[in-house]
């Protein structure tokens, strides 16, 4: 607290300066145009003025060094106010800077500007965090961008969260105390400690242990500069996350699940693809084995909403085999195209299968073998199937951390035509359709779990009913016959033993090509994985999941 006079104190202060590189004009050719309007600026200004100069067109380089140093040295100067008064939004600026000192306590601010790329500018940030007795060195690196202000067009900071810290989004803050939540040391199965050095992807997992059982585990806090999430972060399912830690505390011990083998494959395995995310179960118990993502921060693997595709063709099958509308070896209609609810659908590249079975059209993941169904089925048929047989969409699974456990809401006519073939409001992520084909291969749903629920006591989820052996023999030949004949046989080529897989692509709306989706179960393992924007599951996803399931033994 005593040190807050300094961070005002404009007494032998380092003004910002942006080097000749920012001279150089990258985003446009010359100075704005100009025109006269009425009125003033959103953030200054008498809005009695009649008329005034109001600028436009493309940045200048002067305009953007001009700007960018005018923010930078007063908030490195700590006035904040006038560093406020540089961005498009000074409120909203005024309160955040404010904070920076107040909350985040940081202190002797250093900030360096890199060279410009257009109208952003790159800077590095460096100073001292404080809290009582504890005192530690921060740097990092944020971006700032300059745009015109409306009304003026003068050039302004557009002010976002991130530019005092590029984790920040609208509503958090940065926060320097006594941590929210003593740490946890999360162990694997094996008593190998988990951490984001030896496994990149478990950086959301790792948070989301700690925030469920950091209490609960035996630790006591430590002092650290962390980010507060607001509501927002809050309903995207974000964790608090420790940006710099000025004492460790003492950690409490959690114990997962994870196989320190398949976790370090699977790792691997996601980090040669782009936007891929993958989880291993073991169908028996429900133990999560493996989950991992290419891309860090948000956990697809565990609370993605992704449309399944021909992946959900596993649960609506066996929908189809209980109430007689479909059997294995019967004749099963597949036509290049069927119209149902005002919407005309049709197969891959318009493919049809004449005087076709059911075990033909499920492994070629035909559409309209599914789609003819629906003038048949209630609108909550696969709605109701889904939860009483797989577990899904009832949002009762008790993991160990934040999950999504899948949505198969209730619709009509059309959409509900397309949940049948997952699409339309059917929403899944690759830890529940690994659950999917592990049920198939168990007979029953074991609701996944990462954290044994003997460590605190908790209620794992159940589903109501179990699917009929003629039903369960009939799904586990079609998966089966799928993995060595249809659309997944390639990427299972080379497994041997009980083994069963369907494949999928789901489209999505601005994306050029469909998501790529596998999953499929070997053994006493299941797996699934989803490839965003890549194409067909059974040779963009497949591979992942084939690779874990062939080390699984």
């Amino acid at each position: 607290m005593g040190n807050r006079g300094r961070a005002g104190d404009r007494r032998n202060i380092r003004p910002v300066v942006i080097g000749a590189a920012m001279a150089v004009l990258v985003g446009g050719a010359g100075y704005g145009a100009y025109a006269l309007v009425e009125g003033s600026g959103r953030d200054g200004g008498d809005p009695a003025t009649q008329a005034e100069t109001v600028k436009s067109g493309p940045l200048t380089a002067e305009e953007v060094t001009a700007a960018a140093e005018t923010f930078l040295t007063a908030w490195q100067s700590g006035r904040v106010a006038e560093a406020a008064a540089a961005t498009d939004d000074p409120v909203a600026a005024k309160a955040a800077l404010a904070s920076y000192v107040k909350d985040a306590r940081v202190r002797s601010l250093a900030l360096t500007p890199g060279a410009p790329a257009r109208a952003s500018v790159t800077f590095s940030v460096k100073g001292t965090v404080s809290y009582e007795q504890e005192s530690k060195p921060l740097a990092y690196d944020s971006t700032l961008t300059v745009v015109r202000r409306a009304g003026d067009g003068e050039p302004r900071v557009d002010w976002r969260p991130s530019v005092l810290h590029p984790e920040l989004r609208e509503g958090d803050k940065l926060v320097t105390g006594e941590a929210g939540t003593p740490p946890v040391k999360a162990l694997d199965r094996d008593g190998g400690e988990l951490s984001t050095q030896k496994y990149p992807s478990l950086g959301s997992v790792l948070d989301g242990l700690r925030e469920k059982y950091g209490e609960k585990a035996g630790g006591e806090a430590g002092v650290e500069l962390r980010v507060v999430r607001g509501e927002a972060s809050k309903k995207a399912k974000l964790s608090d996350t420790t940006v710099l830690e000025l004492s460790e505390g003492t950690p409490g011990t959690v114990k997962t699940t994870l196989s320190p083998s398949l976790q370090a494959l699977a790792e691997a395995e996601v980090a040669k693809r782009k936007h891929a995310s993958v989880v291993v179960v073991r169908p028996s118990t429900g133990e999560i084995l493996a989950a991992a993502n290419s891309s860090r921060g948000f956990n697809v693997a565990f609370q993605g909403s992704l449309a399944p595709g021909s992946t959900m063709k596993v649960v609506t099958s066996s929908m189809l085999i209980e109430k007689g509308l479909a059997s294995i070896d019967k004749k099963h209609p597949c036509p290049k195209y069927f119209s149902y609810g005002g919407w005309k659908f049709q197969n891959l590249d318009k493919f049809q299968i004449k005087d076709g079975t059911f075990r033909a059209s499920f492994a070629a993941s035909c559409n309209t073998a599914f789609i003819s169904q629906a003038p048949k089925l209630e609108d909550d048929d696969l709605t109701k199937h889904a939860q009483d047989y797989f577990g899904l969409g009832r949002n009762d699974w008790q993991v160990g951390v934040s999950t999504f456990d899948g949505a198969v809401p209730v619709q009509s006519k059309a959409p509900m035509a397309a949940s049948l073939i997952g699409q339309g409001g059917v929403r899944m992520n690759p830890l529940n359709m690994a659950s999917v084909s592990a049920t198939v291969k168990a007979g029953a749903f074991h609701q996944p779990y990462l954290v044994s629920p003997e460590v605190d006591g908790r209620q794992l989820a159940t589903a109501p009913r179990t699917l009929s052996a003629g039903t369960l023999t009939q799904l586990r030949e079609l998966m089966s016959y799928t993995a060595t004949a249809g659309t997944a046989a390639e990427a299972m080529a080379g497994l041997d033993g009980e083994r069963g897989a369907k494949t999928g692509s789901a489209e999505v709306d601005g994306q050029k090509k469909p998501n790529g989706w596998f999953t499929a179960y070997r053994g006493d393992l299941a797996a699934a994985a989803v490839v965003q924007s890549a194409g067909h599951g059974g040779s963009t996803a497949g591979p992942i999941v084939a690779a874990l399931l062939k080390a699984g033994g």
